[in-house]
């Protein structure tokens, strides 16, 4: 990664991300040397990319002909369900230590959107700071449920509409 990139990241505020949870650190989420361990970070990525895909993208991962609700109260077509997003790549920048007992606030947005493709940006603070203590990025490649490869059309287009909200937007609210 280049320097600038990097730099920019370390200076990541929780405005710079649409969406957001709050996760309490757990016991075991600790390594042997007292900090949360680089698992328990991808079960982040993981929880959050989905809420969203759940909340707004109207993609629902236990049925193919039963969507969720996106969040506005709107009960979005079931055209999205016939696809699940692949993790195909991820990464993390460290910047500090977060360990339990700590109250963590993760926050997402879409860095880059793909014609079938979109990658994740998650930023982690810690409750009551404001430097944020890692940035990572998580790709998802949306394929067909049943033959596991991309449709001839890319995502479906309501997951596409949900993404489009979190793009690079600093401060987006949902």
């Amino acid at each position: 990664m280049a320097p600038a990139e990097y730099e920019a990241k370390k200076l990541r505020k929780r405005s710079d991300y649409g969406y957001h949870q709050v996760h309490q650190t757990r016991w075991f989420d600790n390594d042997m040397y007292a900090h949360l361990n680089n698992t328990v970070y991808t079960t982040l990525f993981d929880t959050i990319a989905n809420s969203y895909l759940i909340e707004h993208c109207g993609m629902n991962p236990f049925s193919v002909n039963n969507p969720t609700p996106n969040g506005s109260g709107d009960q979005p077509s079931s055209a999205g369900t016939d696809q699940i997003g692949l993790i195909v790549s991820t990464s993390t920048d460290f910047f500090a230590s977060v360990a339990f007992p700590d109250i963590l606030e993760v926050g997402l947005r879409v860095a880059k959107l793909g014609s079938s493709s979109v990658t994740w940006e998650i930023g982690i603070f810690r409750k009551g700071e404001e430097d944020v203590k890692m940035v990572g990025t998580y790709t998802h490649v949306f394929v067909l449920r049943e033959t596991m490869r991309a449709g001839p059309g890319g995502m479906a287009s309501q997951v596409r509409r949900g993404l489009e909200k979190l793009l690079n937007s600093p401060g987006a609210k949902l």
